[in-house]
């Protein structure tokens, strides 16, 4: 499964818990706070000034890391 701008953050941690160093590293430090649970990444992003279509691909890229890592 891939990552999307429209999921939520509470959706996107469940994917992958190592998601959340990301998300902190670009400044997203309030992850346990209740607007997480209902914001979307897109809108996260927006009020905290990164680049959706970015840390998207980011994501993505890490997850794709993590499944090449596990078929080894």
């Amino acid at each position: 499964m891939r990552v999307t701008k429209e999921m939520t953050i509470a959706n996107i941690l469940n994917m992958d818990e190592g998601i959340a160093d990301i998300l902190m590293s670009a400044g997203m430090h309030c992850l346990g706070c209740a607007m997480a649970h209902g914001e979307d990444l897109g809108q996260a992003c927006a009020v905290h000034g990164i680049d959706a279509n970015e840390m998207v691909a980011n994501i993505n890229m890490y997850l794709e890391d993590q499944e090449n890592r596990a078929k080894v």
